[in-house]
């Protein structure tokens, strides 16, 4: 398994990924795949975009399995801590070890450095339980609701009435 920084060639690959992790989220709804390709699309370049942004001067990886894209890993390493901006692998390179690696590569390296390593997660994430395993703990609690506009929800699902998302989040640390 190896590392290299996504370059604009990656778009494609990056997409589906990201695609990947809503999954389950869009088999729930009742949008057809043109709606759903358009939403994960938006999804994308926003979440894409404000990475860029506001993790500038952040490693932006492809993870690299033979040669062949398997996943990606953001992290930002400032002078407090070492942010795990996002990790995700394909579902066909998960359950291999390949998440645990990184993060023990990553925890290796804030210890040298004396730094917390820290991750945001959403507490129905699977991995969650990954980063409890390996010695990660909550360090907050998060709660929020998004409501969209009627315009973008009319535009996405017109039978929405009151399209809300409830999510309870967590960010878990790893102290040195």
């Amino acid at each position: 398994m190896t590392l290299r920084p996504i370059g604009p060639d990656d778009q494609p690959f990056l997409r589906a990924l990201y695609a990947t992790t809503r999954e389950s989220e869009l088999a729930v709804v009742a949008w057809d795949a043109t709606q759903k390709a358009a939403f994960v699309q938006m999804q994308f370049a926003a979440q894409h975009a404000y990475y860029q942004e506001h993790y500038a001067g952040a490693a932006f990886d492809i993870v690299l399995v033979a040669g062949q894209p398997a996943g990606r890993l953001y992290v930002a390493r400032w002078s407090s801590e070492l942010r795990i901006v996002d990790i995700a692998l394909l579902p066909a390179f998960c359950n291999r070890g390949l998440g645990t690696t990184l993060l023990k590569h990553l925890q290796a390296e804030a210890a040298a450095a004396g730094k917390p390593l820290r991750i945001h997660v959403e507490r129905f994430n699977p991995a969650l339980r990954l980063y409890e395993r390996l010695g990660f703990r909550t360090s907050h609690h998060y709660h929020y609701r998004v409501s969209a506009p009627a315009a973008s929800r009319a535009s996405v699902d017109e039978h929405a009435v009151d399209v809300q998302r409830r999510a309870h989040s967590v960010e878990v640390e790893l102290d040195p």
